[in-house]
This record gives C-alpha cells, sequence and structure tokens, in this order.
C-alpha cells in the first residue's frame, strides 16, 4: 500500500494538469539514512487556515472585550501590545524564547514593565487568571502567545548609523523583515544618549527624534524588480494582518527597551513615528491584509498612528492596484523607476501595463480620496536611470498627476541604489552622489519637489529582503507528514524548494527528491500525500 501511495503521488506530481514544473525526480538508496526511525512523529505543517487565524493583535478593544468579558481588560490587554508586550508573560506564566537576541530577561521585573508601558492608573491592575486563560484559547494555534508564537524573533543586527533589522520567523517557518531607520533631532549627537547618566534618559528620550518602522507584506514577491534582493526569492507566500502587526509589536519593544537603556548592544532609537510598506513583498498583492492591518495601526486606543504617518507603497502591479487602497487611511507611493515604458520593463519586468495606464489609475484613485498626497518613488541606478533624460522625462511624466488632480501634494523621493550584495545585480552600480543631486535639480528646475533618501544600514545588509535572503541560504521551511513510514519535508536551498519523500519497503529506506520552483506548489504535494497517506490507515 505505502509503495501504490507514493507511486500515485509521484504521478500526481508529473501530471501536465497540476502545472509542476519538478526539474528532476531522484530516487537514491538511504543507505546514509538509515537511523532515521520509521515510527518517529514529525509536525504538520501548519494549514493555511492557522496561519490566518485572528489572534487579539488585529482585533480592536470592542472585540476583544467580548472575549475577556470586560472593557477594562481588554484594554490592559492592548496597553501591552501597544508597546510590544505580550500580556501572558507579564500577567501570566508565558516563559520567553531562551534564544531571543534580546539577551536579557525582559519580564523579570514586571512591576518596572508595569509602570513603562500602563497609564498611571492601571498599574495596579491585574487582567486575571480567568482572561490569561481565554487569551491562550485563542492564540491556541500559535503556541498560545503573540510573541514567540505568532512570530518569533530570532535576530537582530545593527548598522554604525543605528539602522536596526530584526529577523521574524513566522510558524511555518518563513522569515521576514522589519527595518527600524532612527532619524536623530537636529544638532543631536544620539551617542549623547548613550552615556553613563541615564537619570534623565526618559525627558530626553522624546526629543530626540522618530523613527520609522520598514514593515513587510509578504515572504518575498511575485514583481520580480532586477534590482531587488526580495525580487530573487519570487512569492513565497502574504502575510496575514495578524504577522504584518507582529512586526509593529516587535518594532514597539525593541524601542521600549532601547529608551529603558538594556537592549543588547547599546542601542538607542527615538520614538516610532511612521510606518511605511516598503519592506519585503507588494502590498497590493496582498491588499486585504495589508488594509486590515492599517486599520488597527490607525485607531486612536489601539498602535495610535496618523493617516499621514503611514505609507504604502505599491509597483502597481495593474492600473487598478491604487484603487484598493482609496478608503485605507494611509499616502499612497508608487514605485516608478522610470517614466519610459521600455527603461520601466528592464527594472521591473513583470510590468504589463504602459506606464500611462498606470499614471491614469493613480489619478482615478486620487480622484476619490481625502488625503491626495502621493509619494513618486525612484530607485536611482548609475548609467541606467540617474541621467538628465530620465529626470526630464519622469518630470514631464508626474506632471500630470497634479494638473489633474486638484490638491494634490507630490514628493518625489530619489533613492540612490543600494547594493544586495548578492549576484543579481546585473552589474548595477550605486551612482555617484554628484549624478544624483543633478537629477534633483532637474525635477526642482521644472517645479516637482524632490527629496534625496539617504541609504541607510549599508554595512548591515538593510536593503530590502538582504537579510532574510542570507540567512536563508539553506533554512528548513516546514516538515511534513509521516506515518505508517511516509515522510515529506521541504526546504529552502538556494531559491529552489526541494522536497522530498522517505519510504520505507522490506526494510529498505529510499528517497525521492523533487525539486519544485516554488513553495505553494511544495505545499499541495505535502498535503497531497498526507491526504493519502491518511486515507491508508
Amino acid at each position: 500500500m505505502k509503495s501504490c501511495i507514493i507511486s500515485l503521488a509521484l504521478a500526481m506530481i508529473q501530471a501536465p494538469s497540476h502545472g509542476f514544473n519538478t526539474g528532476a525526480i531522484r530516487r537514491h538508496q538511504t543507505s546514509h539514512i538509515q537511523s532515521v526511525s520509521t515510527d518517529a512523529t514529525l509536525d504538520a505543517p501548519p494549514s493555511t487556515e492557522t496561519l490566518h487565524t485572528q489572534t487579539a493583535l488585529s482585533m480592536t478593544v470592542e472585540q476583544l472585550e467580548k472575549i475577556l468579558g470586560g472593557w477594562g481588560r481588554a484594554r490592559l490587554a492592548w496597553d501591552c501590545y501597544s508597546n510590544g508586550v505580550d500580556p501572558a508573560s507579564l500577567f501570566g506564566d508565558a516563559v520567553p524564547s531562551n534564544d531571543s537576541p534580546i539577551a536579557l530577561d525582559e519580564y523579570a521585573d514586571k512591576l518596572a514593565i508595569k509602570e513603562a508601558v500602563l497609564p498611571t492608573p492601571r498599574v495596579t491592575q491585574t487582567i486575571g487568571k480567568g482572561a490569561i486563560s481565554l487569551l491562550s484559547e485563542l492564540h491556541s494555534h500559535c503556541g498560545g502567545t503573540i510573541e514567540n508564537g505568532l512570530a518569533t524573533l530570532v535576530h537582530i543586527s545593527t548598522s554604525s548609523d543605528g539602522t536596526t533589522k530584526l529577523l521574524l520567523r513566522l510558524m511555518d517557518g518563513f522569515e521576514v523583515e522589519t527595518v527600524l531607520i532612527p532619524f536623530w533631532a537636529t544638532n543631536t549627537n544620539r551617542n549623547e544618549f548613550t552615556d553613563d547618566n541615564k537619570d534623565d534618559r526618559a525627558s530626553r528620550y522624546a526629543n530626540l527624534g522618530r523613527t520609522t518602522v520598514c514593515i513587510s507584506s509578504q515572504v518575498g514577491c511575485k514583481q520580480g524588480c532586477s534590482f531587488c534582493a526580495t525580487g530573487k526569492m519570487g512569492k513565497l507566500r502574504s502575510l496575514s494582518a495578524d504577522e504584518i502587526l507582529a512586526q509593529l509589536f516587535y518594532a514597539k519593544k525593541i524601542v521600549r527597551l532601547s529608551s529603558q537603556g538594556i537592549l543588547a548592544g547599546d542601542v538607542f532609537l527615538p520614538p516610532i513615528s511612521n510606518i511605511v510598506f516598503m519592506g519585503m513583498g507588494e502590498p497590493a498583492d496582498n491588499a486585504n491584509s495589508v488594509k486590515d492591518a492599517i486599520k488597527i495601526m490607525t485607531k486612536t486606543e489601539l498602535f495610535q498612528l496618523g493617516a499621514t504617518r503611514i505609507t504604502v507603497s505599491t509597483v502597481a502591479p495593474t492600473p487598478d492596484a491604487f484603487m484598493e487602497f482609496v478608503d485605507s487611511k494611509c499616502v499612497l507611493a508608487w514605485s516608478v523607476h522610470a517614466a519610459r515604458d521600455d527603461l520601466r520593463k528592464k527594472l521591473v519586468p513583470t510590468t504589463k501595463y504602459t506606464m500611462a495606464e498606470l499614471r491614469q489609475g493613480l489619478i482615478d484613485t486620487l480622484h476619490k480620496r481625502n488625503l491626495r498626497t502621493v509619494m513618486i518613488e525612484v530607485a536611482l541606478i548609475a548609467d541606467i536611470n540617474d541621467s538628465l533624460r530620465e529626470a526630464d522625462e519622469l518630470a514631464d511624466f508626474v506632471k500630470q498627476i497634479t494638473n489633474e488632480v486638484p490638491g494634490s501634494k507630490l514628493i518625489c523621493n530619489l533613492i540612490p541604489y543600494n547594493d544586495i550584495g548578492i549576484d543579481i545585480t546585473n552589474g548595477y552600480r550605486k551612482p555617484s552622489l554628484e549624478r544624483v543631486l543633478a537629477f534633483q535639480r532637474r525635477l526642482q528646475d521644472a517645479g516637482i519637489y524632490s527629496h534625496v533618501r539617504g541609504t541607510r544600514g549599508d554595512e548591515e545588509s538593510a536593503a530590502c529582503g538582504q537579510l532574510a535572503t542570507r540567512k536563508r541560504k539553506e533554512t528548513k521551511l516546514l516538515v511534513g507528514y509521516k506515518k505508517t513510514g511516509v515522510c515529506v519535508a521541504a526546504s529552502y536551498k538556494e531559491n529552489k524548494i526541494n522536497t522530498s519523500v522517505l519510504t520505507e519497503q522490506n526494510g529498505t529506506l529510499s528517497l525521492y527528491s523533487i525539486r519544485l520552483d516554488n513553495y505553494r506548489k511544495s505545499r499541495e504535494i505535502v498535503a497531497m500525500i498526507s491526504s493519502l497517506n491518511t486515507s491508508s490507515q
């Protein structure tokens, strides 16, 4: 029966109707894995439904009140979440991960945390064991907790300019990046904040400046921009609203710990004031989750961010991509990169529409929005799109937006190319400062407000997707199913999915290795063989 199951599975994999590009199917006699026990138990991968099950992070106070049985409990829980504190650890017995890169027991002094994050009238309040049990039940699909359950912080790196990168591991083993970018107040030396006299730290902290958090919306991206590390990964999957919000949760935690001077590495960051959806992924390809996350971010009693403080950047896969966010409380940004169709196609190979068609989609959307600020993003690459010709083309292109949309405010962000440090650059190089400034002056002379965005964290792989790509040279993504001698596993190595089927027949172990071109197909095979195996019991 087991042999029949595998034969059927492999036949289905090869069937044209499934559209699998397996590359090669190899069968190995597995003398080198004879120590593998055929009766071992491996956890099945989380289902899609589990990955997208709602947590408290995406609930309003009113929704959480119905679950916890009281407004005060719900309000207390959100006082914690909005500051990067898990009430399961603060009020309950949940234990933080021993592998945390924070390198301290954050919850050792719970009273200090309460005094730091809770309003004075609520410092002495407790959420109650019953409410903690209800929260644990609500989060049963992710180990009962947000922290180290829904997402786990596995890596922190900080560059010399203070840019801090967080790598979060999700429930299914995928990892996403979140980047904290500090902007220090004028004439303020951030190093002054690291002196030995920390008594007046709190009074000085709020005046230091602000931190912008760069959020990811997907694991990987299918748009394939030729200069982007995330584009090399392809789209592995979209994030749920809760997984997007978990990034802000951890960002809040890191900033809070830095303000208290207890974060490993002596990192200090100003308060968070802005969110930009400019991390891994294309927000328009995951619009519903992004919009749901924005609703929570902008709730007064939750994360308390204003609409002008949140920016959603899209490459605009279609003209309708902008309309997805017509009612969202955010600023729209369009990753243009080039106004000329042939050059834009080179930089964004998945482009299917003319720039005029995409521009009209933006204009139609702005007409229906109250917030008509729009940002035009251009990644400047040496000798590719940084000449005065491209500047003139861009100026003519964007003028039509302001001409056709009354009350619109357009800002052009010029972003010097950030060497992504892996072999996908197509010879791309960072442009000289002289060419960048000449490009900016040309736009300004044409009446286009232009800003040069400094590259941040160059030495720490801060460009979109770099940290995750380097950490994911060979990362186990999921362990599949093992019953009655059938074992399925998938791993990500050198940007390919390798699915293995381990079988046992007459005492001989055999390993089928199937190379796939994306994660979804691997998951389908895992589910298929799991179903076949279950039905054979």
